[in-house]
């Protein structure tokens, strides 16, 4: 009889994984899970090794734990973003790497917008100004004043893929004006948006909003740094819910403490949850948010049957639903 296919979860953020249990029986699957997010590589190592496909939330898969990996034939990354995933190694080990792209694009594009209006409307300020005014008795406006309307306004979509798209759509209805930036969307896609595309100086230039939805990689890290935010309005905002690498929070954190900037609002970070240093905590013109835009109970569920969908094309050849590295297949 041929050992069962295994498959192993290095790390997860469900409450459980009873759900994959059953589906892995189901399936007549070996199925281990372990919380294995800050290990090191040899314990990754000792854990992984033996696994057929591998489901990975944010555990560090570098090269050295990819050596170490003597079965693995696929393995899945339990979300959107993969910089946790040395890709490079997973090819030339000819290991399939998959990712899921396609679960929370719409809680992702909300989260942003959200945000967007949230600092233009300064719904965290005004917490503040009831609050005082409460303990006062009278009303107090002072930190939501001055406030503009939103419809008019210039909103900079830095990245236009799946999310990027949708906020732009989700958004046409309010009104505002878009400046776009994406030099590596093709020109059919561009056609597909009403406004012109424009190069990320004159995004931060001329835009009253700009919301970031790039996939991190070396050419995107910082991609909001000190000198691209130098290039913000004073009454600019900053809106990241991509990934955290893609703003230089140090100097975000100098452009608000000295008001070059009028406010950010950020979800993701690059370590999570952030220290206690983070130079963004307590200021009074940064909305921080827990990396939630991911998140709806819808979200949670699509992706746990995406992944299993994932392992099913794998196994009877069917395909593969969003391949990092396709040229795997093409060796096969």
């Amino acid at each position: 009889m041929a050992p069962k296919v295994k498959v192993a979860v290095s790390d997860y953020i469900e409450a459980d994984l009873d759900w994959e249990a059953e589906q892995m029986a189901e399936r007549g699957l070996e199925f281990a899970c372990h919380q294995l997010k800050y290990a090191q590589p040899p314990e990754l190592i000792e854990a992984l090794h033996d696994a057929d496909i591998i489901l990975v939330n944010m555990a560090k898969i570098t090269r050295e734990v990819i050596a170490g990996l003597d079965k693995c034939r696929m393995m899945i990354r339990h979300g959107a973003g993969y910089d946790n995933v040395d890709v490079s190694a997973m090819t030339e080990k000819g290991i399939l790497f998959q990712y899921v792209p396609d679960y929370c694009s719409e809680e992702v594009a909300e989260q942003a917008i959200a945000l967007i209006l949230a600092c233009g409307r300064k719904i965290v300020w005004s917490i503040r100004d009831f609050q005082q005014s409460v303990a006062q008795g009278s009303w107090n406006y002072d930190t939501v004043v001055p406030m503009y309307r939103i419809e008019g306004k210039t909103v900079g979509i830095v990245g236009c893929g799946r999310i990027g798209s949708l906020v732009y759509r989700k958004l046409e209805s309010f009104g505002v004006k878009f400046r776009l930036c994406d030099p590596y969307l093709s020109e059919k896609r561009k056609k597909a948006f009403n406004t012109e595309f424009v190069d990320l100086e004159t995004v931060c230039r001329e835009s009253d909003y700009i919301t970031v939805h790039t996939p991190l990689n070396d050419e995107t890290r910082h991609i909001m740094n000190a000198k691209t935010i130098s290039y913000m309005k004073p009454g600019a905002y900053l809106i990241n819910t991509s990934r955290g690498g893609m703003v230089d929070h140090d100097a975000l954190a100098s452009a608000l403490k000295e008001n070059r900037i009028a406010g950010a609002a950020i979800d993701v970070f690059e370590d999570e949850p952030p220290k206690p240093d983070f130079p963004l905590l307590g200021l009074d013109n940064a909305i921080l948010t827990p990396h939630v835009s991911w998140y709806s109970k819808d979200a949670e569920q699509s992706i746990r049957e995406k992944i299993v969908q994932t392992i099913d094309m794998f196994l009877d050849g069917s395909g593969a639903r969003f391949p990092v590295n396709p040229e795997v297949l093409e060796k096969d």
